[in-house]
């Protein structure tokens, strides 16, 4: 017999897992509540019985609005930013064979600056302020994408006078009008998607474009305009590293298109940010790995010539301007203590290079 009550209402969950500096608020049909603390999601008490469709269900329906509501009775899903008392949260709810299951992912109110994360300044300073271009974040689900590109927008909101405008699904951080004039658009809200945003952006004058997800042929297509025709764009992808990036940048498009894309992305990229947070060798924590491309010369013709393979050749001489690959990274947080042995083996990308390296 379980010792623990069913809460009433999203909220009491969402407020423990804030107080516990969790990422996530898991409540789903046949699991216990569960949440996700520096990387490993587990039941947030060991002994509570698995939750019944009728209670996701009454829990689902204590946080949802009856559009919202209706819409997921509709779709299946949804996803929407969720304000409760405690704070912001990115909302995802579902129905799935078992009932409905319900994700809450925890925005920090409170932007991080660049110097918080432990981003390279004097590296990725120079990157903001371009007044065209595309900078790139990249890394898996969780990696904290969200928290780089806040971070590099407040900083340009405060650093330059410009109008910056953002496409998210759904909106995160919330930004005050600083430096610049900063408008923010929710794709489904006060959009369709991220493309009929895009096109209405380039209407509206913005000097800053930040685009939460680049997923489609579309979208990335208005994004690389938009980069061309003198706005710096900064968006999102889901990929693991530099190469990877611009391999799926080029692959959405139809192959009799590919070499005049790949002239275009070798003249409009600015840099890339690829990232992934390690837990952390001494259990407090995650830290930061980080990749860091910059647009040189070197690149620039690797990419106009298909080559992206020769790009970890060529990041490990652009030392000067920032550059590190992955692998270097991880190899810094390991030699300082800072991760393990296996994690710096299952998250390499030349995995035998690093077994190398191990034995020495």
């Amino acid at each position: 017999m379980s010792t623990h009550q069913v809460l009433e209402h999203v909220d009491q969950y969402l407020q423990i897992g804030r107080e516990y500096d969790c990422s996530d608020v898991h409540l789903a049909t046949g699991y216990p509540p569960a949440w996700r603390r520096f990387g490993t999601l587990s039941p947030i008490w060991e002994d509570h019985d698995p939750l019944t469709p009728e209670q996701a269900e009454k829990l689902a329906r204590s946080f949802l609005s009856e559009t919202e509501w209706a819409r997921l009775e509709k779709r299946g899903d949804i996803d929407f930013a969720y304000s409760s008392p405690s704070g912001r949260y990115r909302a995802s709810v579902i129905k799935q064979r078992l009932g409905y299951d319900m994700v809450f992912r925890i925005i920090n109110s409170k932007i991080r600056s660049i110097e918080d994360i432990g981003l390279p300044l004097e590296h990725i300073l120079p990157l903001t302020r371009y007044q065209n271009g595309l900078v790139l974040i990249t890394g898996s689900v969780g990696s904290g994408k969200s928290t780089t590109l806040a971070a590099l927008v407040d900083f340009i909101n405060r650093d330059r006078e410009d109008h910056i405008l953002t496409l998210e699904d759904p909106i995160e951080y919330v930004f005050e009008s600083k430096g610049c004039h900063v408008n923010q658009r929710e794709v489904h809200t006060h959009t369709e998607s991220f493309a009929k945003a895009l096109r209405g952006a380039l209407r509206e004058d913005p000097d800053v474009i930040m685009v939460g997800e680049m997923r489609d042929l579309e979208t990335i297509q208005l994004a690389l305009t938009a980069a061309e025709t003198g706005h710096l764009v900064l968006g999102t992808l889901h990929t693991g590293n530099a190469p990877r990036t611009l391999d799926r940048v080029l692959d959405v498009f139809p192959t009799d298109q590919r070499d005049q894309i790949r002239i275009m992305v070798s003249e409009s990229l600015r840099g890339i940010l690829s990232q992934q947070l390690v837990p952390r060798a001494d259990g407090s924590g995650r830290v930061m790995a980080l990749e860091l491309l910059v647009n040189t010369p070197a690149v620039s013709n690797c990419i106009r010539e298909g080559k992206t393979y020769m790009l970890p050749g060529v990041m490990q001489t652009g030392k000067n301007v920032g550059m590190i690959t992955m692998d270097e990274s991880l190899r810094k947080l390991y030699v300082d203590g800072l991760i393990t042995r296996e994690e710096l083996l299952y998250r390499s990308d030349d995995k035998a290079e690093m077994k190398v390296f191990l034995q020495s």
